[in-house]
């Protein structure tokens, strides 16, 4: 959540812990240069911070109507470049506001053409954020906090510590930074509106896209930054901006429970569940927050989701780990679950990606096929995920930031864990 108080803004960031973080609030660090950055703002959001600076509130209205189409629709990144502002007031703007981008630390392009980005905030924290292109679509990967307080046992992203939540404007830029990346901004001008435009300038057009879905699937639990991961969604969501349809947006959950229906009915995107397991031995193990939230309360959440249907499934993610949950018994589980709450699912089966450290295995591929095969027979849709972008760490579960470093105590135990797993 941003908030403002005598133009100084705040936000939250929560304590690491096992289960539930505890909001507390963390000021921003104030630009050198005074200046507010409006990415991630909303139309209304831009309108009060011009009100604040002086426009009246007629002209703030206009004027937050053309930035905001501008910012996400046209991803300009200098008030110079906004044709239908007078040429007089734009100096006005660029003295008090900026468009910001995340500063790309390093940018990896995998043998099979995914892309992964180190990115790093104005305070220094540092976050990832991945691009997956398919022949029929291309998936962004984006983070919503830096790090993680879950400590799921299959994940890299778990064994960081959850340092602070990312805030709309850098959940937003990320989206950005893709498409700059991607070339994916309309070209041309805007001659209609333009107040001194060359007669000869290329005419306005959208042109196809590359980046056609989004994925909160990156580093961190989105439901618990849900305040803003749903003004961010909200922003990407709105048809004068990026307009990206919800039907092309996945908000994956471990299963935080209470906010579930919050999620359905205040961002209503489509629906992910790192289900992983369909015991609670299992999954106490390996997704912990099922010692809080147990799978039958999170199969009535699902059941209970805003909007799921026939058309619009909830998507079970479930990692293979050998000798772990890959049984035909765990198969048979899964589609009896399904059934018992009813639920419209398909069912994403993630051959597990390997890291440092790691205490698990992946399933053989013989296992997988007859894992799936079980659950197709069922009338359950279970496509096995292709591992993409391994070789530079970017597949699903290999997200951490190089930059962080696991303490001498945090090396001990995951070689003791390891050493343990092995017998």
């Amino acid at each position: 959540m941003v908030l403002r108080d005598n133009c100084t803004y705040m936000r939250l960031m929560q304590i690491p812990g096992h289960i539930d973080p505890v909001p507390v609030p963390r000021a921003i660090t104030p630009r050198e240069d005074g200046r507010i950055d409006l990415m991630g703002l909303s139309r209304e959001q831009i309108r009060a911070e011009l009100e604040a600076q002086g426009l009246d509130a007629r002209q703030a209205k206009l004027r937050a109507k053309q930035i905001f189409h501008w910012l996400y629709h046209r991803g300009v990144t200098s008030f110079d470049d906004m044709t239908d502002i007078a040429k007089a007031q734009r100096p006005f703007l660029a003295e008090r506001f900026v468009i910001g981008r995340p500063q790309v630390v390093e940018a990896q392009v995998s043998s099979d053409g995914t892309r992964k980005w180190l990115l790093r905030s104005d305070d220094g924290q540092d976050y990832e954020m991945v691009f997956i292109p398919d022949a029929d679509r291309g998936t962004l990967c984006v983070s919503s906090q830096v790090g993680c307080t879950l400590n799921c046992r299959f994940c890299h992203t778990g064994t960081m510590r959850l340092v602070r939540n990312l805030t709309p404007g850098e959940i937003v830029g990320q989206v950005m930074l893709a498409r700059d990346a991607l070339g994916e901004w309309p070209k041309g001008s805007m001659a209609s509106v333009a107040e001194d435009e060359d007669d000869d300038a290329p005419q306005y057009t959208t042109d196809g896209r590359m980046l056609t879905n989004i994925v909160m699937m990156g580093m961190g639990e989105p439901l618990y930054n849900f305040d803003n991961v749903r003004a961010a969604l909200k922003v990407v969501m709105d048809g004068d901006g990026l307009s990206l349809s919800k039907r092309r947006i996945t908000l994956s959950t471990s299963g935080v429970v209470p906010m579930m229906a919050r999620a359905g009915e205040e961002i209503g995107v489509n629906l992910a569940v790192s289900l992983h397991a369909v015991t609670k031995e299992i999954r106490d193990e390996i997704v912990p927050i099922n010692r809080k939230y147990g799978i039958e309360e999170l199969l009535a959440a699902c059941a209970a989701y805003p909007g799921a249907n026939n058309a619009r499934r909830i998507t079970f993610e479930y990692v293979m780990l050998k000798d772990k949950n890959d049984s035909d018994e765990d198969a048979r589980e899964l589609v009896r679950l399904i059934r018992k709450y009813k639920l419209p699912a398909k069912v994403n089966l993630i051959p597990f990606n390997p890291w440092p450290g790691a205490l698990y295995e992946c399933s053989t591929p013989e296992r997988i096929r007859r894992f799936s095969d079980i659950i197709f027979e069922a009338g359950i849709s279970a496509p096995v995920r292709t591992p993409r972008g391994r070789d530079i760490a970017a597949a699903c579960g290999q997200l951490k930031t190089q930059a962080q470093k696991l303490s001498r105590a945090e090396l001990d135990r995951l070689a003791e864990e390891k050493q343990a797993a092995l017998g």
